[in-house]
């Protein structure tokens, strides 16, 4: 296996994920909210890039599709007690973020902790890029740290690992990877030592 090209070895990693549950690739508002554990799951994808001797490059990345915010909101209610307008005021803002750019929350893990610097954009080791079903890729606008207390992420992120590290890569809407009729959207991740893709697929 230590022989096989980094190339062949990311398809082999992208072989590996198909058995992910598809999902609904569209833009619409659910008309209920999910269990927030259960949509976080159907829309997270994992992928490991393995250097010779090495995994060099673990990924979890998780869409923040209009399902995810919706979940994400109502789990937040529940928690925070909220009920009547205080409830409505936090799905409306939910609605309005989910009709706005694309984002991703990646967390990510590198062999090399210098490797592990998504935030520096053009600087970075890695190149990142959203891939619409017709093969058209879309570079992020930001990719930031998510900055908040790991007890935090933790608690939302339950996959977190000690040496990972949170981003949150941004999007623009024009890249319109959901929409309907949409059949397939992919999060490409390549650098030197080769490239992992995280895919998601229509339900």
């Amino acid at each position: 296996m230590r022989l096989l090209p980094a190339a062949l070895t990311a398809a082999l990693v992208l072989a590996c994920g198909q058995q992910a549950q598809p999902v609904r690739l569209t833009e619409s508002w659910p008309a209920q909210s999910g269990d927030y554990e259960d949509v976080t799951e159907a829309w997270t994808r994992k992928a490991v890039l393995r250097g010779e001797y090495q995994q060099a490059l673990e990924v979890y990345a998780t869409f923040r599709s209009p399902e995810w915010r919706a979940a994400r909101a109502a789990r937040e209610a529940e928690i925070r007690r909220l009920d009547g307008s205080a409830r409505d005021n936090l799905m409306a803002e939910a609605r309005t973020a989910a009709a706005g750019d694309y984002e991703v929350t990646m967390v990510v893990t590198t062999y090399e902790r210098s490797e592990n610097d998504l935030h520096r954009g053009e600087r970075s080791v890695w190149r990142v890029a959203l891939v619409d079903d017709a093969g058209k890729e879309t570079p992020p606008s930001t990719v930031v740290r998510d900055r908040r207390p790991y007890e935090v992420l933790r608690a939302e992120l339950p996959m977190l690992g000690d040496f990972a590290t949170v981003y949150v890569a941004t999007f623009p809407r024009t890249a319109a990877v959901l929409r309907d009729g949409a059949q397939r959207v992919a999060l490409k991740i390549w650098g030197a030592r080769g490239g992992v893709e995280l895919v998601w697929t229509a339900r």
